[in-house]
């Protein structure tokens, strides 16, 4: 298997909402995106699939000497090796690859946040970079641009945050800020259990209200010059933006299952915003 043929796989195998927009991408830039994208998945998966923390932290280390040595014109995995002939061109800087990691040592050092402020700085690691190279390969040209993309990844993490509540409890987990749990009277043992009520309800809407006026806000700051570049990632918050109303719905039942959107929904939702220019 070539690394081409490894980030690929990688890349269709999760299913992600992001694979739909890459679809619409001209080749060397879907080669690009999909090789980062790979990258991202090969970290995170560590903290999400490597049950012992010690085991997890050699891995990203690992990781980060990986990133050091393909920066070097050494890289050993097939990841690196598919998105090094990308870097120079789409601006990835080796920065912007240790920060992604640096966030998922966060997941490994922390499991709780005390309010909104710490809660975002883990976010800008995990969402905002991984927003601020992706816009960069979709083919920015405005600089203004690099502040939109890190409030719509800001937006992404919070849809994922409310979408996973149930699913990173199990894991011990809980990315809703304690202030906040503490505002609406919820109990972080409730959330553990699974346990519904109106003050959980109340709580998640308040996360969803939050995450809409980001959305809203990261729109009305991508520059017209930009606007058609950008539309991979104009699809991708249509996806999620959608997700986020199917849960809104669902009144939050988000403790005991994961909502989803259909893939067949994703890529009209994709196709939508590229035919037409409507999400």
């Amino acid at each position: 298997m070539t690394p081409q043929q490894y980030v690929q796989q990688k890349a269709v195998a999760s299913g992600s909402s992001f694979y739909y927009a890459f679809l619409f991408l001209p080749a060397p830039r879907r080669a690009a995106i999909t090789a980062f994208y790979a990258f991202c998945r090969e970290v995170d998966d560590v903290v999400d699939e490597v049950s012992d923390p010690g085991v997890a932290r050699t891995k990203l280390a690992w990781w980060q000497a990986e990133v050091a040595k393909a920066y070097g014109g050494q890289p050993s995995h097939p990841v690196m090796q598919a998105l090094m002939p990308h870097t120079a061109e789409y601006g990835i800087e080796q920065r912007h690859l240790q920060a992604v990691i640096d966030g998922c040592q966060m997941d490994l050092e922390q499991t709780r946040y005390l309010d909104f402020a710490g809660l975002t700085r883990y976010c800008h690691l995990v969402a905002g970079i991984v927003g601020e190279v992706t816009a960069r390969i979709f083919g920015q040209t405005d600089e203004r641009t690099t502040q939109y993309a890190h409030t719509l990844g800001l937006a992404f993490q919070l849809t994922n945050i409310i979408r996973d509540v149930g699913e990173d409890a199990m894991m011990g987990r809980i990315y809703l800020p304690v202030n906040e749990l503490q505002q609406f009277d919820v109990k972080a043992h409730e959330i553990l259990k699974r346990t519904y009520s109106d003050r959980f309800t109340a709580l998640m809407r308040f996360q969803a209200e939050r995450a809409h006026r980001l959305y809203d806000e990261a729109l009305a700051l991508l520059p017209d010059a930009d606007r058609r570049a950008q539309k991979p990632g104009l699809m991708m918050a249509s996806i999620y933006r959608t997700l986020l109303r199917e849960i809104e719905r669902d009144n939050f039942q988000v403790l005991h299952q994961r909502i989803r959107l259909t893939p067949l929904r994703k890529f009209w939702l994709a196709w939508k915003v590229q035919a037409l220019g409507r999400m």
